[in-house]
């Protein structure tokens, strides 16, 4: 009967503790990606994505507050659909990305927001690094995939400042639109 009795406190103290753990994701590489679209000379939209992406995903359903995102972009592999444009984005006009590669965000606050997810953080892009806030649905429920692992989704948005940024300052906005739309899709795997 004690037995019964330790082993019966032994759950009750460690089932809450379950609850506030964090879990560790990573973003699936083939399933992952940032797209962008940018008005050009008013009239069109060009749109755009980034296909490697590095993520890394704390997250604690229990208390949201103590989850986190850390993500690195890949901005070498910028695709358009049209090469002499791609080249053109990758020149020191626009990420320059013989001197920066990458652009990374870190977040710095996740709260729930009714069924969304806001995750305030820090984006870094050709070295210079401002404060955005990324508006996100998710996790999508978990399934099991061939490779016997849990994977979900998140997806989120937001809209950034290219001249912030130092992106193609010289161009005005009626030649391309100051605000970039970014959508960011991960398929996550637990770890």
């Amino acid at each position: 009967m004690k037995r019964f009795a330790l082993i019966i406190c032994a759950l009750a103290i460690s089932s809450p503790l379950a609850l506030t753990q964090s879990s560790t994701w990573t973003s699936d590489p083939a399933h992952s990606q940032v797209e962008f679209s940018i008005s050009h000379l008013t009239v069109t939209t060009v749109h755009g994505h980034f296909g490697k992406v590095a993520a890394t995903l704390q997250f604690n359903d229990a208390d949201i507050t103590q989850s986190s995102v850390n993500a690195t972009i890949d901005v070498t592999n910028v695709d358009t659909g049209e090469s002499p444009r791609d080249s053109v984005l990758k020149s020191s006009d626009f990420f320059d990305v013989d001197k920066f590669p990458t652009a990374t965000f870190v977040s710095t606050r996740v709260a729930r927001n009714g069924k969304k997810l806001t995750i305030t953080g820090q984006l870094t892009v050709r070295g210079v690094t401002r404060p955005v806030v990324l508006e996100a649905d998710g996790p999508t429920q978990v399934i099991a995939s061939p490779d016997h692992r849990p994977h979900t989704t998140f997806s989120a948005t937001t809209t950034i400042s290219r001249t912030a940024f130092g992106i193609a300052t010289m161009f005005p906005d009626m030649v391309a639109g100051d605000d970039a739309k970014l959508t960011i899709n991960l398929e996550v795997v637990k770890q």
